[in-house]
């Protein structure tokens, strides 16, 4: 794994071993920057399960102001760690090891609110659609929010409604990637 493009483009990436986390491949990755290229202009990224921090340092890396990296796994922890260190610029990251549910608790309490969301959790799990309520239901989305889901085929995913509107839907052999767009700007 690598960081594509961008300030911190060709550093390389640790992967967790073990099969607790998947790692987005560099193909479906560059994919999903291609979608999200409109909206890397700066501002807070969240990535709920960030694994090994990929997504988020690929964000930081093509625009974006601050990431803030969850996981509840201590192997993750500690390779986002490393992988963050990497870029020499941890001040643009915030690591947390908790469990999703938590940590959007704790962003409640706190008031804070993204521009950016990675939804990236276990296929079997199926929280995609919980988590973007409870995000809604917190006031953790800027109006204009992007929400980029990963999953599998064989997911429950949110249709489009009120809130969300389906930017793009694409599908790569099993993982669909999902852009879902929040608010106002809609």
């Amino acid at each position: 794994m690598r960081v594509i493009s961008g300030n911190f483009r060709g550093t390389r990436l640790d992967a967790v071993s073990g099969d607790k986390t998947r790692p987005t491949t560099d193909k479906v990755k560059e994919a999903m920057f291609s979608m999200l290229m409109p909206y890397l202009d700066e501002g807070e990224v969240l990535d709920l399960y960030a694994g090994t921090g990929g997504l988020s340092i690929e964000a930081v890396s093509r625009g974006m102001t601050h990431a803030t990296l969850v996981d509840r796994q201590y192997q993750a922890i500690k390779i986002m760690t490393d992988n963050v260190k990497k870029t020499h610029h941890e001040n643009q990251f915030t690591i947390l090891k908790l469990p999703a549910q938590q940590a959007l608790s704790k962003f409640d309490t706190e008031n804070k609110q993204f521009d950016l969301v990675f939804l990236d959790p276990p296929y079997a799990k199926e929280t995609i659609a919980s988590d973007m309520a409870k995000m809604v239901e917190m006031g953790l989305l800027n109006t204009g929010a992007v929400i980029l889901a990963e999953s599998n085929d064989a997911a429950n995913l949110p249709e489009a409604d009120k809130k969300f509107r389906i930017i793009q839907q694409k599908h790569y052999g099993i993982t669909v990637v999902t852009i879902y767009q929040y608010g106002d700007k809609i």
